[in-house]
């Protein structure tokens, strides 16, 4: 997929959404339920396109690895939107620029908001990634609490060549709404760049991260007064410290350095 900005198909089906530069990136400047009515909104005929559009999300960790890892950082720019899933760049936009992030738009309440409106509006899921019990765990839960949503589909996310290929068809051919991808980056996003062409019959793309761990039970999220300190990379290294440690103590300083430094006023 080509750079958002050299991608006018995508600049001009999210012209209307205000951005900034944060950390490197830039950021749509919309809180959890504008960014559901604009997922709802885009999928309706008059709105799509010839191809899905390509939401993802970023936050502190993201941001430094786009710094150091070039793959990363060209498969993040690709994004038709990108949403911030952290509050330490909600904090500090609210000192850089003069229309700052109005929340975190975590990935794992965006979710449920979406789900909500989806059924009232007949609208359809497929849910992609994680492994075979995570992800049927994910989807049992998702169909108790939103018993009138329609899932067309599901798969684990273990899959390659001629395997993969062959879902990616079947997911096409099912054409759901919303396809959510949660590999971890930047698998999801290389997952996005590589297939979107076999994708014309779906509508949303959002990568999706650990999401279906959290809607699965088997990962339990932060305290929401964590949450909203900026501080559930302590709670998830407190969960998970020999797989945690090192990548926030590697990812945290960088990612505040882009945060002050690689930040600018609003413009398209």
């Amino acid at each position: 997929m080509l750079e958002r900005r050299a991608n006018l198909k995508g600049r001009a089906a999210t012209a209307s959404v205000p951005r900034i530069s944060l950390g490197g990136l830039r950021l749509a400047v919309l809180d959890i339920e504008q960014t559901a009515n604009f997922m709802i909104e885009m999928v309706f005929p008059q709105r799509r396109l010839d191809r899905p559009l390509y939401l993802t999300s970023a936050n502190g960790e993201v941001l430094a690895r786009c710094s150091t890892e070039p793959m990363t950082d060209r498969l993040f720019r690709a994004a038709d939107l990108i949403n911030a899933d952290g509050q330490p760049l909600v904090t500090v936009s609210r000192f850089r620029s003069s229309t700052p992030l109005p929340e975190r738009v975590a990935t794992t309440d965006l979710f449920h908001t979406v789900a909500r409106k989806a059924a009232a509006a007949g609208l359809t899921f497929y849910m992609f990634g994680a492994d075979e019990a995570e992800n049927a765990a994910a989807v049992a839960n998702v169909r108790k609490m939103y018993p009138d949503l329609k899932i067309v589909g599901n798969s684990h996310g273990y899959l390659k060549g001629d395997a993969l290929r062959s879902k990616v068809d079947e997911i096409n051919a099912l054409a759901p709404d919303y396809l959510w991808v949660a590999l971890g980056v930047p698998y999801e996003q290389a997952f996005v760049e590589e297939f979107t062409p076999r994708l014309c019959n779906v509508g949303v793309i959002k990568t999706s991260g650990g999401l279906f761990n959290f809607l699965s039970g088997s990962r339990a999220r932060a305290p929401r007064w964590m949450q909203n300190m900026g501080l559930e990379w302590a709670w998830r290294i407190w969960l998970e410290p020999r797989r945690l440690f090192w990548r926030y103590l590697t990812t945290n300083p960088r990612a505040l350095y882009l945060l002050f430094n690689k930040s600018r006023t609003p413009g398209n």
